[in-house]
């Protein structure tokens, strides 16, 4: 018999929440418990279909988790499960929220879980309780059938916190049982019951519980009964007794099992293409978010608020004066002025030879120059020196980066981004993707654009890094992180910034830590080819940097560095040399002026 302690009462309940399935019930039972319910969304994806066909459903449970975690006393965890077989790691979750009951709908959650009684009750991730039916809103007489042992205890705590008019504890004896006359086996119930003068107390001698527990059901609201999963023979087996409540009695049934540790099941993630394939899928699915999950604002504010946490916008720019003021003013008006989401923007120039300087300081952000921060390190050119300096400039737990140049900007921009990080705290890096038109002369074409992420990014990636191949855009502009990883990560100066930002947090943090938002369409100024040529060339050496690490051998010391560009002039064909070297600047966590800032 376990402790006296073991009545505590039940202060957190797990339900998971499927996704064009069932859970209503299982949640309208554990609402009637004064304890905080734990939603879980879980999308069960056919085994025939990719698992990131799962993304839309992921994205349509999380709207409706987050309606549900309106009510005060339910926590949703917007991070969703999608899987083929979710049993597994949902168990996982269960172990790391340790709540003190998981509830399910009894025959409807297993199935949708593709799960049979045997799979949840032989190895229980936590006590367990099967619901039958619905629990009418004010419980008169709740019955509690007990033999002893742990199960008991459980049915006993249960039944006492669905806060009924009535409870009755049901005591059945076999008619060979020794102790049959004295009440021996119910001392440790004893001791709590008799402190409740509301509990009623009844005694049966009988070898056939399942019969005596129906015909007292039919006087209760709800059965709650322990069960297990012992020998066939045995009275308390799930085949004689609980089964036969579970599908026969009147009323609603809640039938529980106490959990024992069982060991936690990580995904391997080395055993060969499948494996990863099933692991990209997967993750695209649970980690794809659309920009229209985040759009009211009101709501973002306020997660933001309850968390604690600053946010700051941080905007690389080098000769933006087309753009730059209304990028600023869309998001001062909005993200600051409108809804409390940004702590501050500040603008981080290039050295500018047009008005974008001027334009930012009207606009009433300040304004730095990239390479006149850190006077003691050789100032570099490039996107990737202007986005690390940032760090030292900004003040926020998430920084977000968006490019200048947009065409059509919005809000969603920088909300899109944002949102993935409220909600998952597992999240350390977001980033966007987006339809890039591309204009030609004065007209749009559709579906053009993204040229150097379709022939060397993203080839690369699925080459070398198979886990980020899921990834839509590696190199868009518009993402943003936790302060904590970003302080840590290595930073490109120039164009593989974003690529090197991106397999840095993989590999310090997991393919969990990364995120990637829809931003639906984004216009933009398009480079021509030379320039992309240029950006590929620097792509590629970021890649066979982060390579040089994994495997522990330099071979950029036995390349070429410079690019030899074919120009023509009315002379004809010539070269041109121009050297394009990618640097690395160290976690700024690691300079002594970040350090000195913090302190």
């Amino acid at each position: 018999m376990q402790k006296h302690s073991d009545f505590s009462p039940i202060q957190t309940i797990l339900v998971p929440f499927i996704h064009d399935g069932p859970g209503l019930n299982a949640l309208d039972a554990a609402r009637h418990f004064n304890a905080e319910v734990i939603l879980i969304g879980v999308v069960v994806v056919p085994e025939d279909q990719s698992l990131s066909t799962g993304a839309a459903a992921a994205r349509a449970l999380r709207r409706s988790l987050r309606i549900y975690g309106k009510d005060k006393r339910i926590t949703s965890k917007t991070q969703v499960i999608v899987s083929h077989q979710p049993w597994n790691e949902l168990s996982n979750l269960i172990q790391d929220e340790k709540p003190d009951l998981l509830c399910l709908e009894f025959d409807s959650h297993l199935k949708a879980l593709r799960v049979t009684v045997s799979d949840v009750l032989t190895r229980p991730p936590c006590d367990v309780a099967l619901v039958r039916g619905k629990i009418s809103s004010k419980p008169k007489q709740v019955l509690v059938p007990v033999r002893g042992g742990p199960h008991a205890e459980l049915a006993v705590r249960v039944g006492l916190g669905l806060q009924s008019k009535g409870l009755t504890t049901l005591h059945i004896r076999r008619t060979d049982d020794p102790n049959t006359g004295t009440d021996a086996p119910f001392k440790g119930l004893e001791r709590v019951l008799n402190q409740m003068p509301d509990v009623q107390k009844q005694f049966e001698v009988t070898d056939e519980a399942a019969q005596v527990i129906l015909e007292n059901a039919k006087k209760a609201d709800v059965i709650v009964l322990g069960t297990t999963l012992q020998p066939i023979t045995s009275s308390a087996s799930i085949k004689y007794v609980a089964d036969r409540i579970l599908n026969e009695a009147p009323c609603a049934v809640i039938a529980v099992k106490s959990g024992r540790p069982m060991p936690h099941i990580v995904l391997d993630e080395t055993s060969g293409f499948e494996a990863i394939s099933i692991l990209v899928d997967k993750w695209f699915a649970e980690n794809t978010f659309h920009a229209d999950e985040f759009s009211n604002l009101r709501e973002l504010a306020e997660l933001k608020k309850q968390q604690g946490v600053t946010i700051s916008l941080a905007l690389p720019a080098l000769n933006e004066e087309e753009t730059v003021g209304k990028v600023i003013r869309t998001m001062r008006k909005e993200l600051i002025q409108r809804f409390p989401l940004l702590d501050e923007i500040v603008l981080i120039d290039s050295n500018s030879t047009d008005r974008t300087r001027e334009i930012a300081r009207k606009e009433g952000v300040p304004v730095y120059i990239h390479q006149e921060l850190l006077p003691d390190m050789d100032p570099r050119r490039g996107k990737g020196e202007a986005l690390w300096k940032s760090l030292l400039v900004t003040k926020g737990d998430i920084i977000v980066w968006i490019d200048t140049d947009i065409v059509n900007i919005h809000p969603r921009f920088v909300y899109g981004i944002i949102g993935p990080l409220l909600i998952n705290p597992q999240i350390q890096l977001v980033k966007g993707f987006y339809k890039r038109p591309l204009k030609v002369g004065q007209k749009m074409q559709a579906g053009g654009g993204g040229r150097v992420t379709e022939l060397t990014a993203r080839p690369l990636l699925n080459l070398f890094y198979p886990e980020l191949s899921g990834v839509v855009q590696p190199l868009s502009g518009e993402y943003g992180g936790r302060r904590e990883a970003l302080e840590r990560a290595t930073f490109y100066s120039g164009y593989g910034v974003e690529t090197g930002l991106l397999i840095d947090i993989y590999e310090k943090f997991g393919l969990h830590s990364i995120g990637q938002v829809d931003l639906l369409e984004r216009i933009h100024h398009n480079q021509h080819l030379e320039a992309l040529s240029k950006m590929s060339f620097a792509i590629i050496q970021t890649v066979i940097r982060k390579l040089e690490k994994r495997f522990g051998r330099a071979v950029l010391d036995d390349v070429n560095r410079s690019m030899k560009l074919i120009r023509r002039d009315n002379k004809g064909y010539f070269l041109d040399v121009e050297q394009i070297a990618e640097y690395e600047r160290p976690p700024m966590i690691e300079v002594p002026e970040y350090l000195e800032r913090d302190r």
